[in-house]
């Protein structure tokens, strides 16, 4: 009989990019355990979990000398997703490390994108087994300075805007990359516009008092981040617990 423990292991950037909403999700499902990798915490044996989610933080992709376990988180995603062939998601920087990982291509943006932005399904992803669960078109919370410019091969791309073209992908059957929020949860806009370099990226395009006027569109969008959070992650773990049971079987 399955059992209804799914295994999730966290690689996180920064205290305050953390799963957010999904937390009480995965601790439902079963259990998680979390890597600081901005302290330099070591990743423990990937055979042991069912899926791997990564999310964001102000360092970029190729700051490999800065903050050399990128190295490292990079070599842990393309075992995880290639090897071991389980399944991934990747939130913002995770998003761009998958892309990097598996051999695509991440740059900077001429504009960074912040605020609440609609994104759009493609018609890949209107038949993803994940992205397929969500509305055509639905609301976000961006908060990016970089953009995935070219996918991996094996890729579809599933989501999309005018801002930043690849919003959602998806290599091979089981890893995903979300360049959006899906996790935002009430206090998230407000936490991150505390930090340094996310505040920087905000005002450069809304100036100042940009903050509090995406704190109120944030909360006025937020049942939709919460229902779009769910079913996103109602996909994924449903991956997850399918793959253990091939894997068992």
């Amino acid at each position: 009989m399955e059992s209804a423990q799914t295994r999730f292991l966290v690689l996180q950037h920064l205290e305050v990019e953390h799963p957010g909403s999904l937390r009480d999700m995965m601790t439902s499902d079963g259990t998680w355990d979390v890597v600081r990798m901005d302290a330099r915490e070591s990743i423990p044996d990937l055979e042991d979990y069912d899926a791997l989610l990564a999310f964001g933080g102000p360092m970029d992709v190729w700051q490999e000398t800065e903050f050399p376990w990128l190295k490292k988180e990079k070599t842990a995603i393309r075992d995880f997703v290639l090897r071991l062939n389980r399944p991934f998601l990747g939130v913002c920087l995770g998003h761009q490390m998958l892309a990097e990982a598996l051999g695509g291509k991440v740059g900077r943006m001429k504009v960074p994108e912040v605020g609440v932005r609609t994104v759009e399904r493609t018609a890949a992803g209107a038949t993803d087994q994940i992205l397929g669960l969500l509305p055509d078109s639905f609301p976000t919370v961006q908060w990016h300075g970089a953009e995935v410019k070219s996918l991996p091969q094996n890729s579809a791309l599933l989501a999309t805007n005018a801002a930043c073209p690849v919003q959602a992908f998806r290599t091979g059957n089981l890893a995903y990359g979300i360049q959006y929020h899906v996790e935002v949860e009430p206090t998230t806009v407000s936490e991150w516009g505390r930090i340094g370099e996310y505040r920087d990226a905000l005002e450069e395009i809304a100036g100042k008092g940009g903050q509090d006027s995406f704190e109120r569109a944030a909360d006025a969008s937020m049942p939709l981040f919460l229902d779009s959070a769910r079913r996103l992650y109602e996909g994924f773990r449903g991956l997850a617990v399918r793959s253990r049971m091939l894997r068992v079987a």
